[in-house]
């Protein structure tokens, strides 16, 4: 045993004399990181200045403000970035005037082309030229053919997400548009028909109703921006719930717990509304009875969970399964629509959990992250307008 506890003690000397060297090192090191090291960090922030403006596609503004980044990426020479019409921005020097056939040749092949003094290299998106990256220096080196091929497949892989971007906001586009439509014939004909029985028998309670479902149908079928706040998401369902109570009288009863730190939250537009109608339409409507809605919207550390729950029939665990999976149709107003846009914007791991079983009504859970780099860019680009 003697000999263990010598053999740990010098080993916790080296230990310390090893991190009192170390110290040392550093504290009289004048820089940290090698010539390499620094040359790398120089170009990952070059690279990342000309990034952003790659990001929103291939054009005029885009390449005016890329272009200075791209070219000093790639040392002092004239740099310019091309569509397949012409150039869109040029930097460092004179406009060439011998890259014709090069440029003619690269959108024709997909491949880099040059000459004694110039280099063009392709601008692809999913196999389609879209442009071109073109280079003019005193030698067209093998070195700087390279160079130019691999910045040019960089700043296609930009654009490559650029297009990603337009993809998925064109899909979301189309399945808003496909809930809006989902709503409106249900719900505006009864909220109409509940309206019309109050216009003779108290026409100021008609009169407030048809304000409610004016700012109900303004709110939803609004055209600017994909997310809204919780807050909101809740008043259109405040307002919803009333011309529902319109209709249900006493049978529908409303229980709500929001927790006021998450109504900042923001969150795809018209993802919670759709839900309260299924629960009204599910929990009261096909039944003779009353039925009780409760909403809950919780703070849990990174994410704002939300509940909506009926104690209505129910349904078969293995049906609703189906129908997220877009296997089966539902009259469920855009289950389906909603999990899709949750999972597109947030991650596999946020889409809809549904709790039901026949005879005990549904829960419809959500999973809102209060960070998302999709919500965020989607604030930036509406700020800027």
């Amino acid at each position: 045993m003697p000999s263990v506890l010598v053999v740990v003690l010098a080993a916790s000397v080296l230990i310390v004399a090893a991190a009192g060297a170390r110290w040392w090192l550093l504290s009289h090191r004048r820089t940290l990181g090698s010539a390499e090291d620094r040359a790398t960090y120089a170009t990952l922030s070059t690279a990342s200045l000309a990034a952003p403006s790659l990001r929103t596609g291939l054009n005029a503004d885009s390449a005016a403000s890329a272009v200075p980044h791209v070219r000093a990426l790639l040392g002092s020479y004239t740099v310019a970035i091309t569509d397949t019409a012409g150039p869109l921005a040029w930097s460092g020097g004179a406009r060439y005037s011998d890259a014709g056939d090069l440029l003619a040749d690269v959108l024709r092949t997909g491949t880099t082309q040059a000459s004694t003094h110039t280099v063009v290299a392709p601008l692809s998106v999913e196999a389609t030229v879209i442009g071109s990256l073109l280079v003019h220096a005193d030698e067209a080196s093998a070195g700087l053919v390279r160079a130019v091929t691999e910045v040019a497949r960089w700043m296609s892989s930009q654009l490559e997400l650029a297009e990603l971007e337009a993809s998925r906001t064109a899909l979301m586009e189309a399945e808003l548009r496909a809930l809006r439509a989902q709503i409106s014939p249900h719900f505006i004909y009864n909220s109409l028909a509940a309206i019309a029985t109050f216009v003779r028998t108290d026409p100021e309670r008609a009169r407030e109703l048809l304000l409610e479902f004016a700012d109900f149908t303004r709110y939803s079928f609004r055209r600017h921006g994909e997310f809204t706040t919780l807050a909101e998401e809740l008043r259109s369902i405040e307002r919803y719930l009333k011309l529902e109570k319109a209709r249900f009288g006493e049978r529908l009863q409303v229980r709500t717990r929001i927790a006021p730190e998450v109504l900042s939250v923001r969150l795809p537009f018209l993802s919670v509304q759709p839900l309260v109608e299924n629960a009204v339409r599910h929990g009261v409507e096909g039944t003779t009875g009353r039925g009780v809605i409760v909403v809950e919207a919780s703070d849990a550390g990174a994410e704002c969970l939300i509940s909506i729950e009926d104690d209505g029939a129910g349904a078969d665990p293995e049906r609703i399964r189906a129908v997220l999976a877009g296997r089966s149709p539902s009259d469920s107003v855009g289950l389906a629509n909603i999990d899709e846009r949750l999972r597109t914007v947030y991650g596999p791991r946020h889409g809809l959990i549904v709790e039901t079983a026949p005879g005990h009504g549904t829960k419809v859970l959500l999973r809102i992250p209060k960070f998302s780099p999709a919500v965020e860019d989607s604030r930036t680009a509406r700020d800027s307008l």
